[in-house]
């Protein structure tokens, strides 16, 4: 009796029951598809993040490629530069601002400074070196723009380290013509224009500016930049040069929109070769972030004795003793300021 109505009664509550085996398979269909579900997710997410790795390694080797020029950054320039001994010592970059275009190979040295980068105090200085200055280079007389005809970026470093008396660790060309983008690309550039500048002869998108305070655009700030229609002519180019880098350089490091950053570097990479890799230049922002470019950057130039005219060559002659002491300044993280007159625009 008691093993019929095991086997019969179905009418009670057995695990075994037909109802309970259909509640089982819906549970059970219901659990592998969550599984399915959590797992299609996760696929997803890893392919996404696996996408972004691999469109962001996409983009750091392009940015890399274009900025290792490989018919700039030669065996020679990397031979002639000094490897920092640490991280946070300071160091020197040179950098030039040229009026070449991609593709050619035969282009003037326009623009030639000297910066001192100094990550642990947050401080750069800036040391513009007018390009008719006279070096005897390999034995001949010339002006130091003309060494990057004869050698290249690496004769250009050799020139500033035996110059100045120091030792370099950087290298930087920067197309003047990119000037332009990359100032549109961070949204202007403000600057305190000094002077009214004029000068329809060897421009043409823009001519003139007024003086006063304004957020210069691309146009603005290559007439701004390279505008030489003064008394003092290159000196005073040079220092609104120097005023433009501090503000471009403020403009940058103030950023916090990746966007706009991101926007900047991949601008930068298409008009600047260096010996640089995209994680140095990384690092380097990352240093100077925070930098106070009213008390943290000085600027000075070159001091010099005299114009001379050699074999028809119109030189800046250096007066090297003094180069020599503000050198000692520059080194040390003061201010090098003093040791010019005011005389040739002086910060």
């Amino acid at each position: 009796m008691t093993r019929r109505n095991r086997a019969g009664d179905n009418t009670g509550s057995n695990e075994f029951s037909r109802s309970n085996a259909d509640g089982y398979h819906m549970r059970l269909r219901r659990k592998t598809r969550r599984g399915h579900i959590l797992r299609t997710t996760l696929l997803v997410l890893l392919f996404a993040v696996v996408g972004c790795g691999v469109a962001f390694a996409a983009w750091v080797y392009n940015i890399q490629s274009q900025l290792n020029n490989s018919a700039v950054v030669t065996d020679a320039l990397r031979a002639s530069l000094t490897e920092r001994t640490a991280s946070e010592d300071p160091y020197y970059v040179l950098i030039l601002g040229t009026d070449g275009r991609p593709g050619e190979e035969d282009y003037r040295a326009d623009t030639i400074m000297l910066v001192r980068v100094d990550p642990g105090n947050k401080r750069l200085t800036l040391l513009s070196i007018p390009r008719d200055t006279k070096v005897t280079y390999n034995g001949s007389v010339m002006k130091i723009n003309a060494v990057h005809f004869v050698d290249g970026a690496a004769g250009m470093v050799n020139a500033a380290s035996d110059l100045c008396g120091v030792k370099i660790s950087h290298y930087a060309e920067i197309n003047f013509d990119g000037l332009s983008d990359i100032t549109d690309a961070v949204g202007g550039v403000t600057v305190d224009v000094d002077e009214h500048m004029y000068d329809d002869v060897n421009f043409s998108d823009v001519v003139e500016l007024n003086p006063g305070v304004q957020t210069l655009n691309g146009a603005q700030a290559l007439f701004y930049t390279r505008c030489r229609k003064f008394v003092n002519g290159d000196f005073t180019r040079m220092r609104h040069q120097r005023t433009f880098i501090s503000a471009l350089a403020k403009q940058i490091l103030s950023s916090t929109d990746l966007a706009t950053l991101t926007n900047v570097v991949s601008t930068c990479a298409k008009y600047v070769s260096t010996d640089l890799s995209v994680t140095d230049a990384v690092s380097l922002a990352y240093e100077m972030t925070g930098i106070d470019v009213d008390t943290g950057l000085y600027s000075a130039y070159v001091p010099f004795l005299k114009y001379a005219d050699i074999d028809g060559q119109s030189y800046v002659v250096a007066d090297t003793d003094k180069l020599a002491e503000m050198m000692k300044v520059i080194d040390s993280g003061g201010d090098p300021s003093s040791y010019n007159d005011g005389a040739y625009g002086s910060d």
